[in-house]
């Protein structure tokens, strides 16, 4: 069937232009400019493409809503990928831990379920968007290496990203920070968290460089997109652009963010931290790396909402951004970082991929999402 959308403010990939768009058998079919008399009034709203989504950890709030709670599986994915289509992403890359060097020890257990609740709940037709899998390989976990090649099997895999988060690394250069935190969050006693520190330190010093050598290896074989993680200082990104690697995640610094850009590396940064105007974990602002044209990505990491929110932030007198290369951060440019080319822009030919959004009082509404052609909100 034909759907023609009328009335529509339409953000191309280079302008913004009042008129209406023809889409049938899932791809964008025609976009006219100026009136029409035929098809559904969207009332001057915009529309933009359907957001791709690199990196979300929302799906494990849902599978383990409380600690020691496992809901069921394609029911957790079911609500999570609700909650993923009201915001407008349209293609999500659901991010789940491959090891464990943060006092996470129940994530191993989510694995599992995580992955099969999405996989039965695609092949039954009960999701909204489509869903992809970024595995996150903590490459200091002994058996990281294992653990991927085991995961990487299921065909939703598409994305990694090589993590350290062992005292004393990246984003926890700050022992003390991380002591704090860790001790607070575990209830550990003086003696136990010293342990804890001791046993992940010596892991990363005995793992962590040969399992990142050998899972970017594996990763190339299988054609996935690699991302470094929380880049902290020159010579790590010196080391992910080594590697051949093309996204840079959340770096942490300044100095890092440059570098990656030197080396030709997109930028994900996230929409919670651009949106609250600081990043919660003290770290560079996304805000800062905007303004200074460092900028390439947004992802949503732990708030669904952020990513269409921080769009229109970086339009706001703040930042002062083009709509369309706003809307490209969170669109087009993650698509085309992935190897996805078929969508994440209103162009002819390309999936019908669309959002349907309306500001209100300076907040953007999502009010209708379809993929691929069919109205999925």
């Amino acid at each position: 069937m034909e759907t023609i959308l009328k009335n529509a403010t339409l953000v191309l990939p280079e302008e913004t232009v009042e008129g209406s768009i023809t889409f049938a058998d899932g791809v964008i079919r025609s976009i006219d400019e100026g009136p029409s008399s035929v098809g559904e009034d969207v009332e001057g709203d915009y529309l933009i493409p359907g957001i791709v989504e690199l990196h979300t950890d929302n799906l494990e709030k849902h599978v383990s809503p409380r600690p020691g709670v496992l809901w069921n599986p394609v029911s957790a994915a079911r609500s999570h990928d609700a909650q993923i289509a009201a915001a407008g992403i349209t293609t999500v890359f659901d991010a789940v831990t491959v090891g464990e060097a943060v006092g996470r020890e129940d994530r191993a257990a989510l694995l599992k379920p995580m992955i099969e609740g999405l996989e039965a709940a695609g092949e039954k037709g009960l999701l909204r968007a489509d869903h992809l899998l970024h595995l996150r390989c903590e490459v200091s976990d002994p058996g990281a290496t294992r653990m991927f090649e085991k995961l990487s099997e299921s065909p939703l895999v598409k994305m990694i990203s090589l993590m350290d988060h062992a005292p004393g690394q990246r984003q926890f250069a700050d022992i003390a920070k991380y002591r704090q935190y860790y001790q607070a969050k575990n209830n550990f006693t003086d003696q136990q968290m010293d342990d804890h520190i001791a046993m992940h330190q010596n892991w990363s010093a005995t793992y962590a460089d040969p399992h990142r050598r050998e899972i970017v290896a594996l990763a190339k074989e299988r054609g996935y997109a690699i991302a470094s993680h929380d880049d902290e200082t020159i010579e790590h990104v010196e080391e992910s652009a080594a590697f051949g690697i093309t996204i840079a995640e959340f770096p942490t610094t300044l100095p890092a963010a440059e570098c990656a850009a030197e080396h030709g590396m997109k930028i994900l940064m996230g929409g919670p931290n651009l949106v609250r105007g600081k990043s919660h974990s003290g770290n560079v602002s996304a805000g800062d790396l905007a303004d200074r044209d460092l900028l390439h990505i947004l992802s949503s990491d732990y708030m669904p909402v952020s990513l269409m929110e921080g769009v229109f932030r970086l339009t706001s007198k703040t930042h002062g951004w083009h709509l369309p290369k706003a809307v490209a951060t969170v669109t087009s440019i993650p698509a085309a970082a992935v190897g996805l080319h078929d969508r994440g822009e209103i162009v002819e030919g390309k999936r019908a991929d669309l959002v349907q959004v309306a500001l209100v009082d300076g907040l953007p509404i999502v009010r209708a999402v379809w993929r691929e052609g069919k109205r999925v909100i």
